[in-house]
């Protein structure tokens, strides 16, 4: 991106609210500088004149298991996040929360490190870490190994609460019958962003996890209790509690869309319902499957399938997504641009910087054409 002031004209503008007619985007060293009317731009010298469809922020994508023919718990260094992070900053997702699924202690410690060698050299896109476990429920495992699933100890506890002083976000996925409020309490005091998840906890101890610190739900009705006619489970606390925020996987694969449309119409604010990628390895390159943990994922389409048939992540990329959502009934442009930028930005706490075109915000840029194909992707310093 060029350090001159650039201005980008011609296409309908989004900057994390609103979808603006006539007005032009101003960047200037990889910053955004302003969004105006058209008629009050100032000549520069640079310019970006694109044929119609929209600029936007560049996605934020919380939850990114791998990319570009890796996968994050294979290869838990900085070489690795660097090919993750290019790859999803071409299909769009410029700022992502690099995710390591249940692993051994090892691991954990190699990803923590990973990501924190990452930033010190400068990659860029890589917003922090999300642990996918292993503090989860047996009975909700999916796609994670069983053999490494286990209940929070005080050692845990300890990586834990290190990491967080190290990273400027980190995010743990946990099972509410797996760890304790004071637990999740102490987590969420020292800044670490608790989502619940892979749990069959009923609604009470969900709630009960909510009052103690937890934010989030991770992949919303996917290995977790579901909705019941006496029982509302995590989804149904998902949906209910105004103080939880929730990621979908909107590729219709792992949530029907009437699913996703009742969801959408039900959730409680002010917590919001944002879209995740789940991405897997094959994210933004070629290739068919991959191992997890010692086991063989197949894609089949748009699928990703161990070899008993459980759903391991997702190949999904967020404009696809976008589109799956915006043909519910009811659902507006500016919302569901939204659930891909300013909503996860706002959950952790970076809406200043990402998912928006304020003063000052990096200025990852991306160009969707009218009919919501991604064309072009500029990314920030």
């Amino acid at each position: 991106m060029s350090s001159q002031l650039t201005s980008f004209v011609g296409a309908k503008v989004f900057d994390g609210k609103s979808l603006l007619d006539d007005h032009g985007l101003l960047t200037e060293a990889g910053r955004v500088v302003a969004v105006l009317p058209r008629a009050n731009l100032p000549q520069t010298p640079c310019q970006q004149v694109l044929t119609g469809g929209i600029l936007m922020p560049g996605y934020v994508d919380l939850q990114v298991n791998g990319g570009g023919g890796v996968m994050f718990n294979d290869d838990p260094s900085p070489e690795a996040l660097n090919i993750i992070a290019k790859a999803h900053s071409q299909i769009g997702a410029t700022s992502i929360l690099p995710t390591l699924i249940t692993d051994s202690a090892k691991h954990t410690a190699a990803a923590i490190n990973a990501v924190e060698r990452a930033l010190a050299n400068g990659t860029r896109g890589i917003l922090g870490l999300h642990l996918e476990g292993p503090h989860l429920s047996l009975a909700r495992k999916g796609a994670h190994d069983p053999d490494l699933i286990r209940a929070m100890s005080d050692e845990d506890m300890a990586v834990l609460l290190d990491a967080a002083k190290r990273l400027p976000l980190l995010k743990i996925t946990v099972a509410p019958e797996t760890v304790t409020p004071a637990q999740i309490k102490t987590l969420a005091t020292a800044g670490v962003l608790i989502s619940l998840g892979h749990s069959d906890a009923g609604f009470d101890l969900c709630q009960e996890a909510a009052k103690a610190g937890a934010r989030c739900v991770t992949h919303l009705f996917n290995a977790m209790s579901p909705l019941g006619n006496r029982e509302p489970g995590l989804v149904g606390a998902a949906l209910a509690t105004g103080g939880l925020s929730a990621g979908l996987i909107a590729d219709t694969i792992h949530v029907h869309p009437q699913s996703m449309a009742l969801a959408l119409r039900a959730k409680q604010g002010p917590g919001r319902i944002f879209l995740v990628s789940d991405a897997m390895a094959t994210a933004g390159s070629a290739i068919d499957g991959f191992a997890l943990n010692g086991r063989w994922i197949t894609r089949s389409g748009n699928k990703l399938t161990l070899e008993d048939g459980t759903l391991a992540g997702a190949h999904l990329d967020l404009t696809t997504a976008i589109r799956n959502v915006l043909s519910l009934p009811g659902q507006t442009l500016p919302e569901v641009l939204a659930m891909a930028t300013a909503y996860p930005a706002q959950l952790i706490a970076r809406q200043g910087h990402v998912g928006t075109f304020a003063k000052g915000a990096r200025a990852d840029i991306l160009h969707l054409s009218d009919d919501l194909m991604l064309r072009q992707v500029w990314q920030g310093d």
